[in-house]
């Protein structure tokens, strides 16, 4: 994670998720803050990649619908082309 500005924050979360996040901290050796940091981190990627792929569907369904409009253009300028 790139390094920016930190915050100080208080946030109330279940006693479980908690003891959780200690324990994985501990287990990849980094602080209760740094791994909360780049779990929200994580999520803020995977979201990214989910939006991203959201919109190439969305164009990639209108670049097609817009290919299959222009076909018989394309077929006359290239008949014309070899006329």
């Amino acid at each position: 994670m790139p390094a920016t500005e930190t915050k100080k924050v208080t946030i109330s979360m279940p006693q479980e998720l908690l003891v959780f996040a200690d324990r994985m901290a501990e287990a990849l050796g980094l602080t209760r803050s740094r791994f909360i940091a780049e779990t929200l981190e994580k999520a803020r990627e995977s979201e990214l990649q989910r939006l991203a792929a959201e919109g190439y569907h969305y164009y990639a369904s209108e670049a097609g619908e817009f290919a299959a409009a222009s076909e018989a253009a394309v077929v006359e300028a290239l008949e014309d082309d070899y006329r």
